[in-house]
Formats: C-alpha cells, structure tokens, sequence
C-alpha cells in the first residue's frame, strides 16, 4: 500500500495560496506594482504556478509507483486512466478559458498525454526531456515572433479560438505553452521516481534549488548593475511571458527549494493540526482552482463594487494590501472547507468526478 507523502500537499497548498494571489492581483490589481506590498505579491508570480505544474507531474510519477513491477496489462491499464484523466481536464480546462483566458488546465492535459509516452522509461530520460523542451522553445524564438497573437496591453491573445491560433497558443508562446513548460511538468515526474524516504534526497533536491536559484539571481543583479546591454538585461529579468531560460532556472530552483522544505518540514512536525489542515486544502488543488477563478473572483467583486469583466475600466486598482488581505482569508476559508469536506469525502468535489470518470 502507497504512503502518501504529506510534504507534497504542503507544497500544494503553497501552490494553490499563490495562485490566489496572483490571480486575483492580475485581475482587480496590478501586476506591475511597483510599491513595497505590489513587490510582495510579486514574489508569487511564476513561483506559484511553476511549483504546481512540478507537483502534477510528481503526482503521474507517483501513479506508476515503482515503474519494473508493472506487467503489460497494468501499464495499459495506468495510462487510460490518465488518458480519461487527460481528457476531463482537456475539457474542464477549455469550458473555463470562455471565463478565465489564462487557464492551466487545458495545458495541463496535454503535458499528461507526453506522459503517457514517457512513463516507465528510466527517470534520467525526464530531464534530456526537460531539457529539450527548453532548448525548442529557444531555437523556435528566432523563427516566430513571440508576440504572435498576443495584445500585451491587454493580455488578450487574439486568435486563441482559431485552429492556427489555439495551437500556436498551445505548443509554444501560451501562458503555460507545452514549450517550454513541460520542462517543469518532466522535472516534477524525474522528483516523482526518487526515493523520498531518504534524507540524502531532501538535502540533495534541497541544495541544487538552492544553487540554481542564488545563481540565476546573482547573475541578473551583475547584468542589472554592470551591463548596459538592453537585450541581455530583458532576457535576465523576462516574467512568465516569455519564459526565458533564467526564469525557467530561477522558478525551477526555487520549486526544488519549496518541496524538499515541505517535505523536511511535514516530517519534522508530523500530526500538527495547522500542517494537517494544509495539506487537507493541497489535496483538493483542482477544486479551489476552479473555485477561485469563479466563485472567488466573483466574491472579490462583489465585496469592492466592481464587475469582473471590465475591473481594469476602472479608476484606480484595488490595493495589494486589499488584494493580500481577500487571498488570504479566502485561502483559510478554503483550508475550512477542505477540513469539513474532506472528513466525509476525502477528496475534493472535482477529484472525485475525475476519479470516477477516470475509473480510479
């Protein structure tokens, strides 16, 4: 029987709580805040959402648990559960881009059908994948303008609902395009196949995020201060969009950072009830994902008189202290509800209509 590690849904609640943040800042805030809180809530920008597509994959990994005790019959019968899996997102995922533009799921389904391909090779093959991932994603930069069908001013990409469109979007310059994305999605499965009862392997994850991250870091502030190349200065300091490779690193050390740490954390205060109610709420990620997006971006609205389609016609933008205040009572109010489910049900409402569908 499988021993669910309880670090993993820490580290997704850490996921979860930033997504909170940074989507409701991108929608009645400003994500260009240049103030002491708007720096703070920028702190969460592509951490949170690297660190969740990291733990999805950790999480297919984990489905095969030990990949050599697997017969024919098992491994066809793991991947059409993540196939069925893939398929429920794919479509949950689209229905809520007509709501939510930015949405991951629909990305997310299909890094588990690249999965499915990749799922019982040795774990060292993730990371030349990963690897790949990053180094297509460059050499397509010269050949495609990013920019393609995007109108950053708005961040509305123009011609998402078109088959040129959607696929540009989804392979290469979406919010969480396939390249170079799936370089975090193929890391997290390589973190899924280690033997994490090992302290070796929290120090050994812990301390290579930590390289990465201070490196990436280090060299961006020496470009900042020393270099007056433009070019080279966008390329280091470039958020989410596009995904250069220092972000890439950058996001990755810290996703390495944040689960060694929830996982050292967990065993370290093992039965707390603030943990356990934590990593209640990293369990049911899929559900407070939709729920934020709709439920509470309707909630904020309504609590600030504003309207959700257009919250950016208005006058002034919400505070971050506002923003990071609403965040963080919705997150507990989250943490409350995925106590009070979870003591009947378990898993959250949307998990447990993918495990059903999926068969598992």
């Amino acid at each position: 029987m499988k021993t669910r590690i309880q670090g993993f849904d820490l580290a997704r609640a850490y996921a979860i709580f930033g997504m909170f943040i940074v989507n409701f800042n991108m929608v009645m805030g400003s994500y260009t805040d240049t103030s002491t809180a708007g720096k703070l809530l920028a702190l969460f920008s592509g951490n949170s959402s690297t660190v969740f597509v990291m733990l999805a994959g950790l999480g297919v990994a984990l489905m095969s648990g030990r990949a050599a005790g697997y017969d024919i019959t098992a491994r066809l019968k793991l991947r059409s559960v993540i196939l069925k899996r893939a398929a429920f997102l794919f479509v949950l995922g689209l229905l809520l881009s007509l709501w939510w533009p930015a949405d991951i799921l629909h990305f997310y389904a299909v890094y588990m059908l690249l999965a499915i391909v990749m799922l019982f090779m040795p774990r060292r093959y993730y990371i030349w994948v990963a690897v790949l991932s990053v180094v297509c994603f460059h050499a397509l930069l010269p050949l495609l303008p990013f920019e393609k069908g995007w109108h950053f001013e708005t961040l509305v990409y123009q011609d998402f609902w078109t088959i040129t469109g959607f696929l540009r979007n989804l392979f290469y310059n979406g919010w969480n395009a396939v390249l170079p994305w799936f370089a975090y999605f193929a890391t997290g499965m390589y973190l899924g196949r280690l033997n994490w009862t090992e302290r070796r392997t929290l120090l050994q994850v812990g301390i290579t995020g930590l390289c990465l991250f201070l490196s990436i870091n280090l060299a961006e502030t020496l470009v900042s201060h020393y270099s007056g190349n433009a070019d080279l200065l966008f390329f280091m300091q470039a958020d989410y969009l596009p995904p250069f490779l220092p972000f890439i690193l950058s996001t990755t050390g810290f996703g390495l950072m944040l689960i060694a740490a929830s996982v050292a954390l967990s065993r370290r205060f093992t039965g707390l009830p603030f943990l356990e109610a934590l990593a209640g709420t990293g369990r049911m990620t899929l559900t407070h994902y939709v729920a934020h997006l709709t439920l509470g971006m309707l909630l904020l609205a309504w609590i600030t008189g504003r309207s959700y389609i257009d919250a950016h016609s208005y006058p002034s933008l919400l505070s971050p202290w506002v923003i990071l205040a609403f965040s963080t009572v919705y997150f507990v109010l989250s943490c409350w509800f995925s106590k009070v489910w979870g003591r009947r049900f378990g898993n959250g409402p949307l998990e447990l209509l993918m495990r059903r569908l999926s068969g598992a």
